[in-house]
């Protein structure tokens, strides 16, 4: 039986671990060969853990078991020419893009840093900037075959509304989640007007809560004790608390795949009805 990636390549940002490893794996099974990047760092004004190298090399490791190939580099989505140098180094190994998956991001929504201005500007320049970056170096590899292809965007219920519940928690890391993560949507919109005509199909897809580093961390749980109100936004209709990164990488396999061919444009919530709130 063929699967419905093979022969095709998906560009992953933030594919360390978490929802990006979840995708860059999913999309391995699927047949896809995956250029993989993260940063591999920390950030000043995230207060948890961000991932290592180690972390990058067993995404390498779960990708090679499904016996796809993946070149995976350590590279900062704020910096334009360094997404540039590793795309030309996938192409060159891989061939082609077909799928841009916009993954990586942060929250600096705890711990003192998350009151410095540098929290909103290092949320903004992730999460929207590095966006538009990711799109940019991707797309003349994703225009020269030909054949169309997809992009999804990892926003958020936070781009869709305001999740912030009180006037206690409000910090510039938060503005600064909310503030890009409504931006995509934005960018999302030009970029499926202007690149319909190419047969490349553009959308976001906006989780509620997942089980990832991002939120099961020390810090994550502190704040949640320190602001017992914000566990409101962890609550969702369905009764689920978080949902796991594999039911992401569904989403992102659908809007890439067969079954999404003629979706462009839209702002996907997968939630579990949070946004119905």
């Amino acid at each position: 039986m063929s699967l419905q990636f093979e022969g095709k390549v998906a560009f992953v940002t933030g594919a360390a671990r978490g929802q990006g490893r979840s995708h860059a794996v999913r999309f391995a099974e699927e047949g896809a060969d995956i250029i993989a990047v993260d940063l591999c760092d920390q950030i000043d004004s995230v207060a948890y853990p961000l991932a290592t190298r180690e972390d990058l090399d067993e995404t390498v490791n779960l990708v090679e078991k499904t016996g796809r190939r993946i070149v995976a580099e350590q590279a900062d989505v704020r910096d334009f020419q360094r997404l540039e140098s590793v795309v030309e180094v996938g192409v060159a190994e891989l061939g082609r893009v077909d799928f841009v998956l916009a993954n990586a991001g942060i929250m600096p929504v705890m711990g003192s840093r998350s009151h410095d201005m540098s929290a909103f500007v290092d949320t903004v320049e992730v999460m929207l900037n590095g966006v538009y970056y990711t799109i940019e170096a991707a797309l003349p590899a994703l225009l020269e075959h030909g054949d169309g292809g997809a992009v999804v965007i990892t926003s958020s219920t936070a781009g869709l509304k305001s999740v912030n519940q009180a006037f206690s928690v409000r910090s510039h890391g938060t503005a600064g989640y909310h503030a890009a993560k409504h931006g995509v949507i934005g960018l999302m919109r030009y970029y499926a007007m202007t690149l319909a005509e190419k047969n490349i199909r553009v959308n976001t897809v906006h989780p509620t809560g997942v089980a990832t580093p991002m939120i099961l961390n020390r810090e994550f749980g502190q704040y949640l004790e320190d602001h017992p109100g914000s566990l409101a936004a962890l609550q969702n209709p369905l009764p689920v608390k978080l949902l796991e990164p594999a039911d992401i990488s569904e989403a992102m396999v659908y809007l890439c795949g067969r079954g999404g061919r003629y979706v462009t444009g839209v702002t996907l919530p997968v939630d579990a009805g949070y946004t119905l709130k």
